[in-house]
């Protein structure tokens, strides 16, 4: 599994992302501006205040937080089978 390990916000909101395994890459999340929780974004300094949670999340309130791993995947081009290959296994 990987591992978020720096963000940086730049102009658009977009996040310049950096994990583990040495990937890096720009996600963009312009589409979720002003919708329901990230309404909060419409201020520029809630976007840019974005650090990495506890959990490896990206959070930027208490109440506002994204998942490292979709954007891994976002970024990456990859599917959660490729990240998770244990992913629809049979339980045995």
């Amino acid at each position: 599994m990987v591992k978020l390990i720096n963000i940086t916000p730049g102009a658009g909101y977009k996040l310049q992302l950096e994990y583990d395994d040495g990937v890096k890459g720009e996600a963009d999340l312009s589409d979720l501006v002003g919708k329901g929780v990230f309404a909060a974004w419409r201020d520029a300094a809630v976007f840019e205040a974005v650090a990495v949670g506890k959990r490896g999340e990206l959070r930027w309130t208490k109440d506002l937080e994204l998942c490292a791993d979709a954007l891994y995947l976002q970024i990456t081009g990859k599917s959660a089978e490729d990240l998770f290959p244990n992913l629809g296994a049979p339980a045995a």
